[in-house]
């Protein structure tokens, strides 16, 4: 065998798909590895044969029909994607394929089969990948795609919203030109997580829009992977925490211009957070005060426990009386009014008490 024909051999070999040569009268004179595969067939068993050993009359039909029309213009023929033709197993079982048929040089023609399966799952992958690509261009998130490298390699509208640049500017570009100075070293260790092929999930940090404005942002990366499961990439979203940012400084500037003390507990009945007049009215800095137990700065401390429970027994309990001690022993009553907050998945988080004096 000439070493150009081992070539072909090889190449015919390589091909994800069944391929079978049959000569003008329908007899099988060549077939690769797939077609062994997807029929059950030694190609031993299959050379001589008639092609109706592989599919049923239905195809001989179709050929013999448009058959001139084949061997007059050597353009590739098809049954189309759209006809399901049955391929018949050696075990005798019928299994839905697509066909298509091509002229080729030596007067035979060529069959490329492919599972009816394979075919439509392919469908449904492109359907899926125009469906993403719709939800992507759409976002109101900045959704960025790079090498593992760092090099940008999509860019969608809204990340173009959020940075400032155009995709023609910055695909290509190094991620590094989002980060602050500040911020690279932690972008190196979000690196290495993805290239170790683990996800970052509402990782919330800061980058750097193209006219220099540093700002908030969650992020969430996961790992772009080949089809062998190696990383190749990550794909990032990107949300702006701007606005959020802006309502929790007022929120907290609302709580800390309170007059009434007030205090979130966890549900082991740690302090969590305190505002300014917490502070006043135990004579205890902010620092110390979190991560301690809310009990200890009360007359009687069993009797706030009780207070904790039925607020997470109930969900909320008001006008509930308590007694604080101040570091240098003066007393203040109180009235609490207390109810539990809950993450967005509905977890409770602990309670807020309004501590009213």
């Amino acid at each position: 065998m000439s070493s150009n024909a081992t070539k072909f051999e090889s190449l015919l070999e390589a091909v994800p798909d069944a391929l079978v040569g049959m000569d003008q009268k329908g007899v099988i004179r060549f077939v690769n590895r797939q077609t062994e595969l997807l029929f059950g067939y030694d190609r031993d068993d299959l050379i001589g044969q008639p092609i109706d050993t592989l599919v049923p009359e239905t195809l001989w039909q179709i050929y013999a029909e448009h058959k001139e029309d084949y061997f007059a213009d050597p353009r590739t023929r098809s049954s189309g994607l759209d006809v399901e033709l049955s391929g018949r197993h050696q075990d005798g079982t019928e299994f839905p394929i697509n066909i298509s048929l091509s002229h080729i040089d030596t007067g035979d023609v060529l069959l490329v089969i492919t599972a009816a399966g394979d075919v439509a799952q392919h469908r449904q992958v492109v359907r899926n990948v125009g469906l993403t690509m719709a939800v992507v261009e759409s976002a109101d998130d900045a959704i960025i795609g790079s090498t593992i490298s760092g090099t940008i390699t999509s860019w969608n509208p809204a990340a173009e919203r959020m940075f400032g640049y155009s995709s023609q500017e910055i695909v290509g570009q190094s991620t590094d030109l989002l980060i602050p100075q500040d911020r690279l070293n932690e972008a190196g260790a979000v690196v290495a997580r993805v290239r170790a092929g683990q996800a970052v999930a509402h990782m919330e940090t800061t980058r750097v829009r193209k006219d220099g404005t540093v700002f908030p942002v969650s992020l969430t990366l996961s790992p772009i992977r080949d089809g062998h499961g190696a990383v190749v990439g990550a794909s990032v979203i990107y949300r702006d925490m701007t606005e959020k940012e802006h309502a929790a400084r007022y929120a907290r500037s609302l709580i800390e211009a309170a007059l009434d003390p007030m205090v979130t507990i966890s549900p082991q009945g740690r302090i969590t957070d305190v505002n300014e007049a917490t502070t006043k009215i135990t004579g205890i800095a902010r620092e110390r005060l979190i991560g301690s137990d809310y009990a200890q700065y009360v007359t009687e401390p069993d009797k706030a426990l009780v207070f904790f429970e039925q607020v997470f027994e109930k969900g909320s309990l008001a006008d509930y009386p308590l007694t604080v001690r101040h570091v240098d022993g003066t007393l203040t009553d109180i009235v609490c009014n207390a109810s539990i907050y809950r993450d967005i998945g509905g977890e409770v988080l602990g309670s807020s008490p309004p501590v009213m004096t």
